[in-house]
């Protein structure tokens, strides 16, 4: 299961895992493996915190680890 907000923080943007993955220049597949709670980089978190709009601050809103 997923140790992660991503998929609902998407959807409440009405964002697209293709939008969203755009926006973070990381790949739609990148974004899949997160939401299905698979391990990512640190620099990936990041480009997808501000991809989101949230500073790096609110990182324990989107990541739970």
């Amino acid at each position: 299961m997923a140790n992660n907000a991503l998929r609902e923080i998407r959807e409440s943007f009405l964002m697209s895992k293709t939008e969203l993955a755009h926006k973070a220049k990381v790949s739609p597949i990148t974004v899949s493996r997160i939401e299905k709670g698979l391990p990512c980089r640190l620099e990936t978190m990041r480009k997808i915190i501000l991809a989101l709009g949230f500073d790096l601050g609110d990182k324990k809103k989107i990541f739970f680890d």
